[in-house]
């Protein structure tokens, strides 16, 4: 069988797409859709790119993993913005990809639970690691699949920028704290501003 792993360069995602590849015997790691086609499973993970009808037709299943309990929580980091509401338990959805963003029929869905203190690279390493258990998962019982059409109310995320770390100062530690959770010390750290100076915020944990 056939098998394709699909990222995009230069972020989170791809050390863990490495890993997925090792565990995976005889699949091919790939960072443009542009270069699939003829494969038997492609496994479309923390992909940015839109990828058209014709190209989906080229390979017999097209697999994405997506951090929300679909149809909420649609587009961009997913698992962040459901941290920022307090959610603990993260349901991921296995899904068909379509031409619409997260829109296609579902595999199956599985539930990360967090704890409520894991920082952003504990929040990542666990993201990374259940998207592979859920990875070898689908290889386990493909191809007896009952696909399901998403059901519910429909939201949309939008893309997070370096300016969503900013913390209001008049806010206390305690509201802001999945904000700081979220933050990336290195790539996009929390930071505020106080008279007319901005300030940046790293957040540890002492063990």
């Amino acid at each position: 069988m056939k098998i394709a792993i699909l990222t995009s360069k230069n972020q989170w995602f791809i050390p863990f797409a490495k890993k997925l590849n090792k565990k995976i015997k005889d699949s091919k790691l790939f960072y443009s859709h542009d270069e699939i086609k003829d494969y038997d499973i492609v496994f479309i993970l923390s992909y940015h790119e839109i990828i058209d009808k014709k190209t989906l037709l080229k390979n017999k299943e097209n697999v994405v993993i997506h951090a929300s309990n679909l149809p909420a929580f649609k587009g961009f980091a997913p698992m962040f913005y459901q941290i920022l509401k307090n959610y603990k338990n993260i349901v991921f959805s296995c899904l068909k990809a379509d031409i619409n963003v997260d829109s296609g029929d579902i595999y199956f869905q599985k539930t990360l639970r967090l704890k409520g203190d894991e920082l952003y690279d504990e929040l990542r390493t666990k993201q990374g690691e259940f998207i592979i258990k859920l990875c070898l998962h689908f290889l386990k019982l493909y191809p007896n699949f009952k696909l399901k059409k998403q059901n519910g109310v429909e939201s949309f995320c939008k893309k997070r920028s370096p300016k969503d770390s900013e913390l209001n100062i008049k806010k206390s530690i305690n509201s802001q704290f999945n904000l700081l959770r979220i933050c990336s010390n290195e790539e996009f750290p929390a930071f505020f501003y106080k008279n007319g100076k901005k300030y940046i915020l790293k957040i540890y944990r002492q063990d």
